[in-house]
């Protein structure tokens, strides 16, 4: 049976009820986060990771940082910050550079950043983690949330189902990411993404 991770999202936020717990949101840029954090802020305290090992070359994972910063900074959002960590990613993405966009390095890529998420989000004391991943119409939610549930039983943490494309999530970081003025990349991160553009 197909899950509606939108409606378990919902689902969830509608058992906190008035409480607000703290929830620890990787962003893979400051263009998916903006509707994420739009939508998550009414139900949680919200802090982001920046967590992207696969950006390259650095030029270009600096820049995106720097527009994460800058969105966060006009949203009064919290941040975590984790060094430009390329060697993490490149060590298992050299043998799969033949991998087809979509295929197991991106698996593999999505599951480095997620397992970080829920380490930090234990390490500081976080209620709830989750990925701005799925805000993109070129990510799969299930991967995604199957890889987050995995992760949190490693951790002992909750992971919050998301498919944030829904509801127009999509347009919406569109709509932001031009109110902002925010840097939107043509490619994924890694150098195979921008390959295969």
């Amino acid at each position: 049976m197909k899950v509606n991770y939108q409606l378990e999202m919902e689902k969830v936020m509608a058992q906190l009820g008035d409480k607000k717990p703290t929830l620890l949101l990787h962003s893979c840029c400051g263009p998916c986060s903006s509707a994420v954090i739009e939508r998550l802020s009414e139900h949680f305290r919200v802090t982001v990771l920046y967590y992207n090992p696969n950006i390259e070359p650095e030029e270009e994972y600096l820049h995106r940082l720097s527009e994460q910063k800058r969105l966060l900074s006009i949203l009064n959002i919290p941040m975590l910050e984790c060094e430009w960590d390329h060697e993490a990613f490149s060590c298992f993405a050299e043998s799969m550079k033949e991998e087809p966009e979509g295929g197991a390095r991106c698996t593999a890529c999505f599951a480095l950043r997620l397992d970080k998420t829920a380490a930090l989000a234990k390490e500081h004391g976080f209620e709830y983690f989750t990925t701005t991943l799925s805000v993109s119409p070129h990510k799969d939610p299930v991967r995604l949330n199957e890889i987050g549930e995995k992760c949190g039983e490693k951790y002992g943490m909750k992971h919050l189902p998301a498919d944030f494309k829904k509801k127009n999530g999509y347009l919406r970081s569109l709509q932001l990411s031009r109110e902002y003025d925010l840097y939107r990349q043509d490619y994924c991160g890694c150098l195979y993404s921008k390959q295969a553009t």
